[in-house]
């Protein structure tokens, strides 16, 4: 039977959802999202859950939103990530203790204070041996999940599930079929670039094999013109989505020098966080077993930046563009909300998670 699923992203400075039908596959329905005061969500956690809770409250009801089935993503320092090989075990019991025990080992977050899942991504056996089970394992601080949680329940929102907002992004943007037919393995590196912080995942194509949270965000670029051209922030924001990275066009209204200088600054804040992804990517592929990349994809609001793509990939050194957010679902023919961009990748695919 078709449901309907909402996805919710809460970021530091939007709350964004999307609304799907989900019937063995995903159709996109409705997309919406506003802004919200700075400080209440910082660094991935809430801060203040009253406010919070007081903006879903008025964010579901201004887009009348269903606010039954709801899917919420973190994305947080505070979580871990790990891919995790279990030999030896045959009783499926068994073997959600041997994740437990294993997880202590593998990742820096006391057990009793934290909330851990897994999913086995493969098993494989030899004549005569017990199975070897390959396990997806996550582990994050239990007061950052209570966090959302008190906040939606206070709003009168009934979640559905909590996701990380990197699995999320994958589903979103990857298409349900990879063309990759006699290729060399390979990675699809997905980044969704927040105001604060961004998420990073990598995929093999079917499964998250890596993923990382970078703090950095569109708002530094803000703040960084904002102090070059010597105005405030709001004005530093209009002027980020008039300029382009590349090329020397003038907007209107804006003089030449100052438009010139504002894209100089720009450049050289993509470059901290190009230096910043190129470190991750170079952490992932230190990893037993860790793929080439073949390519980047950007999300988030600042992946509209004007030329972003074919800066970073000058300075990556691989391909990058932007994603579409709509590849993996179907559309009607009047979307509620409008088209989405790149900055409503992660809620439609935390609603895709309900399948």
């Amino acid at each position: 039977m078709a449901k309907e699923v909402v996805g919710l992203k809460i970021g530091a400075s939007q709350l964004s959802a999307a609304r799907l039908e989900l019937n063995g596959s995903a159709k996109l329905l409705q997309v919406a999202s506003e802004p919200i005061p700075r400080g209440i969500v910082s660094a991935g956690e809430v801060r203040d859950v009253p406010q919070l809770a007081k903006e879903l409250k008025a964010f579901f009801k201004q887009h009348r939103l269903p606010r039954r089935n709801v899917r919420v993503g973190v994305a947080s320092n505070r979580i871990g990530v790990r891919t995790i090989e279990i030999a030896g075990i045959e009783d499926p019991k068994q073997l959600a203790n041997a994740v437990r025990f294993r997880a202590q080992e593998a990742l820096p977050i006391p057990v009793d204070q934290a909330v851990l899942d897994f999913q086995v991504l493969g098993e494989t056996r030899e004549d005569g041996e017990p199975p070897k089970y390959r396990v997806l394992l996550v582990v994050a601080y239990r007061d950052l999940v209570e966090g959302l949680a008190e906040a939606c329940k206070l709003a009168g929102v009934r979640l559905a599930g909590i996701d990380l907002e990197a699995f999320a992004l994958l589903r979103a943007l990857t298409p349900p079929e990879l063309d990759v037919l006699g290729e060399a393995p390979s990675a699809l590196v997905a980044i969704s670039i927040g105001a604060e912080r961004s998420t990073l995942a990598v995929s093999d194509g079917s499964t998250c094999e890596f993923a990382r949270v970078i703090e950095w965000g569109g708002t530094l670029l803000t703040v960084e013109l904002a102090r070059a051209l010597d105005v405030e922030y709001p004005e530093a924001e209009r002027l980020k989505g008039l300029i382009s990275l590349t090329g020397d066009e003038v907007p209107e209204g804006i003089p030449a020098e100052r438009a010139a200088l504002a894209r100089e600054t720009l450049r050289a804040g993509i470059q901290v966080f190009a230096r910043e992804l190129v470190s991750s990517l170079q952490f992932y592929q230190s990893q037993p077993e860790s793929l080439g990349i073949r390519e980047v994809v950007l999300a988030g609001g600042t992946a509209q930046l004007g030329g972003v793509a074919g800066t970073l990939e000058g300075l990556v050194g691989v391909s990058v563009r932007v994603g579409d957010p709509l590849v993996a679902v179907g559309v009607p023919k009047k979307l509620k909300g409008g088209v989405p961009g790149p900055a409503l990748a992660v809620p439609i695919g935390l609603g895709m998670g309900g399948i």
